[in-house]
């Protein structure tokens, strides 16, 4: 395998002279074709909208999709722009020169402010059609107003703040509530909370933006033409109505933080951009004098919202002198520059231009731009004309800016759903981290790209970044389908061998010994992937062969367990005589095949422990499958070893119930060779029934025989009923024994009497003792003194028998009173049974002229008949028909047989010529012979009443219908 790595490795340098070929001719390294399938459109998409003002637009503001517009000297336009066609008209109702200076609308749409320029402020609700003064704002040029997100609502402002031309910072409230009716001002206050100064003194407050941070913390921002001040202050909770004035306290004594620059535009703008709506802004840009301040807003920090600030200069073509920018709208990536005729959009990631609109001379001047915070969209007009733009994906090219600048991390994220441009990034991520030496975050961003593997494989190996290339090996395995199955097993292979090497060069270090174990554990991990358990599986072979050939058997033991190959591991433990692991892994797994095949070697070594893992098996081990290794473990073993061969078939047998032969006739042979006091005891409870007890007789007999266990022999020999050879060997033992052998043929007494005259025989032959003799005489009553006579020598006296002799004379004159008795009662019998027979032939019955059958209901006497004694009359066809079905087959055999030969004998002789001699005789002979056939018919036909004896009995289970007909007979009744 080994080999193989190293041709394939030799292929990669191959290959990439092929890439590089492939290169030149302009091949694409990435797997993806970047085509436009469509036209792209314009990230700014101008719409001009179809108005044809009355009079010249002086002020126009939008919000919350409510447009306002200041037509002529006198005229306001409030347009909801989600129904355009129905615009609302208000007069101001001015009769001075006063004109409209500027508009401010809050973010709900529905708060409208219009500073005159006159110094005086109007008011407008979107609810009501009259615009009301503010007196208290009266003599004040308004520039500038800060809104409450917070607290403001459709009827009431909330707190605001106030900016104007003279530098001061007013904060306010305007309500136009039930309460508030009867007065004839809306402003509720109007109080100065600060004065804004640059070096030369007070200046116009140009922007206010009011924002909440965390905690109840509030961030003010205010600029001048040429600063930017920032007031930080904590509001305490439920005091949000009281307020900002504390927040301006704090800095009565000192100057808050501000940003300044020299130049000066003659006013200041800033913008800001919201991602959601009614969420905290996200960045701002700040138009000034030297060009625009841009950044982020970080609403955790103590002192300053203010990050990542940069300055972005204007560009080229723009003279501040001659034709500086009127106004400022921030977009997520961009801020739009407007122009006295054109529209510039600067990319904020890199300060280029990256559109620009220019502006037909016959619309007039540009006066001001505007956006719609809640919808997006940017708003420009002149005197004459109002136009909108879209914006659109605006992120889409966003992801080559990030990669440029090496943030590779948002360029993925800007182009997640666009895999093209996702490689194009991982592409250009990799080799930046490769030439930054990051090799293991090269290998990861490499293994996703559609880069050729072979060149990136060759990358590593030249720079000699084992690791980095494990790991991008790694990654490009986890990227594969299922159904590259050619790719998997290389990488796969591969990997292993990376792994293995790597492992060596580290067990060899103790320096390294924490990464020696955490490589181990990834190597682990790896082999145990479920992803790579199937390939790993398929390839086992090659695995366990570059396993061996490292010489590392730990992870061949672990490998195995994963392919849950547990032959190899047991077959391993046992080889390193770890038996007590092997068992441990048998148990564990409980294969009853791996039982069968190392329980042999396992109990030679432990036998305690293997029977004990037998036993916990239970039934799930087949005990006849064990005893080649018990055989095997008991012919070498000792005594006390042999014990545990019994213990497990007594298990089997006593507990599991086991009838194999093979596992009875084994336990038996250890109990013959070892435990003789067992052997009697476990054949007694088999018990004496030959079909129940479940081993060998035959090899049981000669397995005693041969051990000369002659109390179970003679057991043995009940059982099979061979009763003399019982007694024969219990005569050799024990005459009690015998004796008890001798009773058990009880239906035979022949042979009972046999056997007890082979003890009789046997105790006055061998022990010579009369007295014993004498006892088997009263021990079974089958033997006669005659019987035991002929076995006792000449020489003894009748002086021994003369009781016995008595007493079996007694016996005989008993018999013969008894055989006497017998025979006076069956002459009596027989003389009871003449009289009985007598008395039946004159006995009669009387017929009735009008009785009918009793199964045809027809009269009687048209028919030849049968009468009972139970009184029941039947035709002698319709007794035939009832009694014939329910006779037994040969019984029908032979009436109808009957039957032929009674209807033989009713013909006449077809003999003509005969003499008549002859014809008497052969005549009388016929007619002899019919009426024993009607006899034989009677007999079988009217033996007993059809109604009342035993065939009406044996009919009762009888169905009505007979099955045959049953299908018949129900469709009869359909």
């Amino acid at each position: 395998m080994a080999s193989i790595l190293d041709e394939y490795e030799d292929s990669l340098y191959r290959s990439a002279s092929v890439q590089q070929s492939r290169a030149s001719v302009g091949i694409p390294h990435s797997g993806y074709v970047n085509a436009r399938l469509e036209k792209e459109t314009p990230i700014f998409n101008k719409q001009r909208i179809d108005f044809a003002p009355p009079e010249k637009i002086n002020s126009l503001v939008v919000s919350s999709n409510q447009l306002c517009m200041s037509l002529g000297k006198d005229t306001l336009l409030r347009i909801d722009l989600g129904k355009p066609d129905e615009p609302n008209q208000v007069e101001l109702g001015r009769k001075d020169e006063a004109k409209v200076y500027k508009m401010f609308l809050d973010h709900t749409g529905s708060h409208l402010l219009i500073a005159l320029n006159t110094s005086e402020c109007l008011y407008l609700n979107r609810s009501v059609q009259k615009v009301r003064t503010l007196s208290r704002w009266k003599g004040h040029l308004i520039e500038s107003v800060g809104w409450n997100k917070f607290l403001g609502s459709e009827t009431n402002t909330g707190p605001i703040l106030v900016g104007t031309a003279q530098g001061q910072i007013y904060e306010a409230e305007i309500s136009i509530s039930e309460g508030s009716l009867f007065s004839t001002n809306p402003d509720q206050y109007f109080r100065q909370v600060y004065t804004l100064e640059e070096e030369s003194g007070p200046a116009p407050v140009c922007c206010l933006e009011i924002e909440r941070g965390i905690e109840g913390k509030f961030f003010i921002i205010a600029t001048t033409r040429k600063r930017l001040f920032q007031f930080v202050g904590k509001v305490p909770e439920g005091m949000e109505q009281q307020g900002f004035s504390s927040i301006f306290a704090m800095h009565a004594d000192h100057l808050p933080s501000f940003r300044e620059f020299p130049a000066n535009l003659g006013f200041s703008e800033i913008a800001f951009y919201t991602p959601k709506l009614r969420s905290n802004p996200r960045s701002f840009a700040w138009m000034m004098g030297n060009g625009v301040l841009y950044g982020t807003l970080d609403y955790s920090r103590p002192d300053s919202i203010l990050s990542d600030e940069r300055v972005w200069v204007y560009p080229s073509d723009i003279d501040i002198t001659v034709n500086k920018p009127i106004s400022i709208v921030l977009t997520q990536f961009h801020f739009l520059l407007l122009l006295p005729d054109r529209v510039k959009a600067v990319c904020t990631l890199n300060g280029q231009v990256v559109f620009q609109d220019l502006f037909l001379e016959k619309f007039g001047l540009l006066t001001r731009m505007i956006k719609d915070p809640t919808v997006q969209q940017i708003w420009i007009h002149t005197e004459k004309v109002v136009f909108r733009y879209h914006v659109q994906r605006e992120s889409r090219d966003v992801w080559k800016m990030y990669m440029n600048m090496n943030k590779f991390d948002l360029a993925k994220e800007y182009c997640k759903d666009r895999p093209e441009c996702l490689d194009i990034v991982l592409a250009k991520e990799a080799e930046h981290c490769f030439q930054n030496k990051r090799y293991l975050d090269s290998a990861k961003c490499y293994a996703l790209t559609q880069n050729y593997f072979e060149e990136i494989a060759l990358k590593f190996i030249e720079a000699k970044q084992e690791e980095a290339l494990m790991e991008f090996l790694i990654k490009k395995l986890s990227n594969l389908k299922p159904s590259e199955k050619t790719q998997t097993t290389l990488l796969t292979t591969w990997l292993t061998e990376l792994y293995l090497n790597w492992l060596g060069i580290l067990e060899g270090d103790p320096s390294q010994r924490n990464l020696y174990l955490d490589t181990r554990e990834k190597f682990r991990t790896f082999l145990s992937s479920p992803k790579n358990k199937d390939c790993l599986f398929n390839n086992r072979a090659s695995i366990y062969e570059l396993l061996a050939s490292h010489g590392d058997t730990e992870h061949m033991v672990y490998f195995a367990v994963i392919m849950q190959d547990y032959e190899r591991v047991v077959a391993h433990h046992c080889q390193h005589d770890e038996y007590d692991e092997a068992l441990n892994v048998l148990s564990r797994h409980r294969d009853e095949k791996l039982f069968y095949k190392f329980s042999p070697v396992l109990i030679q070594h432990i036998p305690k422990k293997v029977v004990d893992a037998w036993i916990s098996m239970g039934s799930r081990l087949d005990a006849r499958n064990l005893i080649p290794a018990l055989v095997n473990y008991s012919q070498s073993a000792s005594t006390q070893q042999i014990n545990e061969a019994i213990r497990y078939m007594e298990f089997c047998v006593y507990q599991l119930e086991e009838t194999q032969q093979a596992i009875h006739n084994y336990l038996l042979s250890l109990y013959a060779l070892c435990r003789p006091d067992s052997l009697l005891s476990y054949l007694e409870q088999a018990g004496t029934n030959p079909n129940r007890i479940h081993y060998d007789l035959k090899y049981a007999l000669r397995l005693c025989a041969e051990h000369g266990h002659h109390h179970a022999c003679v057991h043995i020999y009940k059982v099979m009923e061979l009763y003399e050879e019982a007694v024969d060997l219990a005569l050799q033992v024990d005459v009690d024994l015998a004796k008890s052998c001798a009773d058990l043929p009880e239906d035979d007494e022949e042979l009972r009497k046999k056997l007890w005259l082979k003890i009789a025989r046997h105790v006055v032959q061998e022990e010579k003792d009369v007295k014993k003799a004498m006892a088997c005489l009263s021990s079974c009553a089958l033997l006669k003194i005659e019987d035991v006579l002929p076995f006792f020598p000449d020489f003894v006296t009748i002086d021994h028998f003369k009781e016995a002799i008595c007493n079996s004379l007694e016996d005989y004159n008993k018999h013969i009173e008894e055989l006497k008795r017998e025979m006076e009662e069956a002459t009596q019998s027989a003389k009871r049974i003449r009289e009985d027979i007598q008395e039946m032939r004159n006995k009669y019955g009387s017929v009735e002229p009008q009785e009918k059958c009793a199964a045809c209901d027809f009269p009687l006497l048209n028919r030849p008949f049968y009468l009972f004694l139970c009184g029941h009359m039947f035709h002698y066809d319709c007794l035939l028909q009832a009694v014939f079905p329910n006779l037994p087959a040969y019984k029908q055999a032979k009436l109808e047989d009957l039957q032929k030969k009674l209807a033989a004998t009713s013909q006449p002789s077809k003999s003509h010529h005969r003499p008549k001699d002859a014809d008497t005789v052969s005549l009388g002979k016929g007619q002899q012979s019919r009426e024993q056939i009607k006899a034989d018919i009677d007999d079988i036909v009217a033996a007993e009443c059809v109604y009342c004896g035993e065939l009406m009995i044996r009919s009762i289970d009888k169905p009505f219908i007979d099955p045959q007909k049953y299908e018949e007979e129900m469709q009869s009744w359909l």
